[in-house]
């Protein structure tokens, strides 16, 4: 569960540095791309209030050119706000006049000296300013009205969008469009966007200023949920993809670790047959040769002779037998070997009178002792598994001294079992060898293919008995196989 925290966690983390990293390129083209747009905005703005403000001049020379007459009724030079709305009003001055105010009278004496119009006053809060030309015999004043001073049919600029437009003169800015502030941005943001840019005119040197506040509320949101959306959802492919990949290099081991299952369990067959035939096929071989000698022999033994023919039936059948029950493994390796009542000391006697030759001719006293009710066993398996344990003791003794090798098999009854021990006086098990006698393919003797105690151990559990081994006191080695008594299962 933790693992599947910290995997998610993983691709969480995964999926918040794409969304980061996705939506600062977005919001930097974004930005890149306002800007562009702002400046080409800008630009137009700046044209078409500059070509107005070149209008003032015209219309004021036209003005001082032409002079309107007075007829005492009519003055046609007010009817000039029909044509250009941005003029509010017109002032005349006549031969022996004097203008109104101060700063008429200054901005006229430097139209004057220098023949072109010049900007008299600015007035912030009506927000208008005031162009004055002189001339002979009139002099003309126009009052222009910034509002009405911009051309909206081709404005390119929203007027109640983000961006602000003024024109400013000196500390004095004639605002057209207020839009958002700069100053009113949250604290950490970007400056925005500002242009500012003199109007193609001497006569009214504003400056063209433009602002545009940016921030997270001008940020592409539509375009940025559905960049987290993609992300979340390439996040998702890629990892149901990994999944996949994982889940398929798995089956993959999967199949790997199985077929080397396979061979594995080819081989350790290959051996356990090759192990469990090797006792009864030699014991054939040794059986016909003592027939024959014995059939040779002058006068023949023929009595003998038939005791050792009977002998090799009789480990045929054991060889038919342990092939027999090998296919059943093969076949049906979950499936519970037939049982009947069999009797351990008659087991361990058949045994013993099986490798009586092989101890003769090692120097090993044999000795049987005990009795006990039959237990419920697989006969076959029984006798191979007695015949393993006596075997292994017959093989421990020969580093032993010949007066003193010795097997004793002892029968008894324990509780609701049968138990057969096989003991022998050779040097007994090492440390390290005890704990992994009956690993497969363990083996301390030379030669060994170590599957001889697995074996006894698998047929052992496989009747629900058990199979344990220990040094036994003053020397040598126990093996203690029980079984379930018959009478106890039934």
């Amino acid at each position: 569960m933790r693992d599947e925290w910290l995997r998610r966690g993983r691709w969480f983390l995964v999926w918040v540095l794409l969304v980061v990293s996705g939506a600062l390129a977005i919001v930097r083209v974004d930005i890149a791309q306002r800007r562009d747009a702002f400046q080409t905005d800008a630009l137009i703005a700046h044209r078409l209030l500059s070509q107005r403000a070149v209008q003032h001049d015209a219309i004021l020379a036209t003005l001082v050119l032409l002079s309107p007459a007075i007829d005492g009724r009519d003055t046609p030079e007010q009817r000039l706000s029909a044509v250009q709305p941005q003029v509010a009003k017109v002032l005349r001055l006549d031969p022996g006049q004097a203008w109104p105010y101060a700063a008429l009278r200054s901005a006229h004496a430097r139209s004057h000296a220098s023949g072109q119009a010049e900007l008299a006053g600015v007035d912030a809060q009506a927000l208008q300013f005031t162009l004055v030309r002189a001339g002979l015999p009139s002099s003309f004043a126009l009052v222009i009205d910034v509002q009405r001073l911009v051309p909206w049919d081709n404005w390119p600029i929203a007027r109640a969008g983000p961006v602000s437009v003024m024109l400013v003169h000196a500390d004095q800015a004639l605002v057209i469009q207020a839009g958002q502030a700069v100053d009113e941005q949250p604290a950490g943001w970007t400056d925005g966007f500002v242009f500012t840019k003199r109007l193609a005119t001497a006569s009214q040197p504003f400056d063209l200023q433009l602002r545009r506040a940016t921030g997270p509320a001008q940020w592409p949101w539509l375009v940025l949920s559905a960049w987290a959306l993609l992300a979340a959802l390439g996040v998702g492919v890629f990892n149901a993809w990994q999944q996949g990949r994982r889940a398929r290099r798995r089956a993959e081991e999967l199949l790997r670790v199985g077929q080397v299952a396979r061979l594995n369990a080819m081989g350790e067959l290959a051996a356990a047959v090759a192990h469990e035939l090797n006792q009864p096929l030699t014991a054939v071989m040794a059986n016909t040769q003592a027939a024959r000698r014995l059939i040779e022999d002058d006068p023949p033994e023929l009595e003998a002779a038939r005791q050792a023919m009977g002998q090799v039936a009789a480990q045929a059948r054991r060889a038919a037998d342990v092939v027999a029950r090998l296919r059943r493994l093969v076949e049906a390796p979950g499936s519970t070997p037939s049982t009947q009542a069999v009797h351990l000391e008659a087991v361990a006697r058949q045994v013993l009178d099986l490798v009586e030759p092989e101890a003769q001719r090692r120097g090993v006293v044999t000795l049987m002792e005990g009795q006990a009710p039959p237990v419920q066993a697989d006969p076959v398996a029984l006798e191979q598994i007695v015949h393993n344990l006596v075997s292994n003791a017959l093989q421990s003794l020969e580093g032993t001294p010949l007066a003193q090798r010795r097997l004793l098999l002892h029968v008894a009854v324990e509780r609701d079992q049968g138990v057969l021990t096989v003991r022998d006086s050779g040097p007994g098990i090492s440390s390290e060898a005890l704990p992994r006698l009956f690993e497969p393919f363990y083996t301390t003797r030379r030669g060994g293919l170590g599957l001889g105690l697995s074996l006894c151990e698998t047929l052992t559990q496989a009747m629900q008995g058990s199979l344990s081994a220990r040094n036994a006191e003053p020397r040598g080695a126990e093996f203690r196989l029980a079984l379930p008594l018959a009478e106890a299962v039934s």
